[in-house]
């Protein structure tokens, strides 16, 4: 079985998901980083006997719109199709939804769908330190039954109900820009990793807000910690999430 991930993962916690998924499987995985603008996506061409995990984190119960402008452009040819939405114990709405609208869309066979749990982005003190060892226990028993179903050979997967309305809610963004601190050094990292290429070389001090995605990979790939958001709006933001994300929610499997 050829493996393949597909991930969105600009802090890592979506990454660390799949990982966890695909570990189990025993198989040499290809990896397709979603956030790298330079990626030729239209070159990805998959055929039936291809296994491939398309991950995403949930941005305000959505996928994020870099990710969808992507997507887009891979070619699926009927692969086998594993789509999983990480989020930060909030909640994930239409995310997973709409993720399996694009991959039917591109013509992947999806034969399960998995929602997982990460450390919140923006608001740590959400989901911190997770996937702790109790989600990466439970992924991997969901990776199982997902194989378990791939291996049996049934090529035409039965239609399976997963949450998610549509028209799917109105997309939004968090309006937290990161800016650099007096500890910036120029040293340019961050307008090289910026998935939205928000950052420009020749200004890095501060972001292009009308690319900017508020995914928060300049802030955690910076060196000298020099770039920040807006604390205040963090802090009202945490405080109007705090019931919604206070309890302990757990990953889901849809197969």
């Amino acid at each position: 079985m050829k493996v393949t991930q597909i991930v969105f993962s600009p802090t890592g916690g979506t990454q660390q998901v799949v990982d966890t998924i695909t570990s189990t499987w025993e198989n040499h995985v290809n990896k397709v980083d979603l956030t790298n603008p330079n990626n030729k996506y239209s070159n990805l061409n998959f055929s039936q006997d291809d296994t491939v995990v398309i991950a995403v984190p949930s941005y305000g119960g959505r996928v994020p719109a870099l990710a969808v402008e992507r997507l887009t452009k891979i070619k699926g040819n009927r692969a086998q199709c594993v789509i999983v939405c990480v989020y930060g114990n909030r909640a994930y709405e239409d995310t997973l939804l709409e993720l399996r609208d694009i991959a039917v869309q591109n013509n992947f066979n999806v034969v399960a769908a998995i929602s997982a749990i990460a450390e919140h982005s923006i608001m740590h003190q959400y989901a911190a330190g997770r996937p702790d060892k109790k989600d990466k226990d439970e992924l991997q028993s969901f990776a199982g039954k997902v194989l378990e179903k791939i291996k049996s050979g049934n090529k035409n997967m039965s239609e399976f109900q997963i949450p998610g309305n549509r028209p799917y809610k109105k997309a939004g963004g968090s309006g937290l820009v990161p800016k650099a601190t007096g500890k910036c050094i120029s040293c340019g990292l961050c307008a090289q990793k910026c998935p939205a290429q928000a950052i420009s070389k020749e200004n890095i001090k501060c972001a292009d807000s009308k690319k900017c995605i508020s995914c928060m990979r300049c802030v955690v790939q910076c060196p000298q910690s020099a770039r920040k958001v807006n604390g205040a709006m963090v802090s009202a933001a945490a405080l109007a999430l705090k019931k919604a994300c206070s309890e302990r929610k757990d990953s889901e499997l849809y197969i």
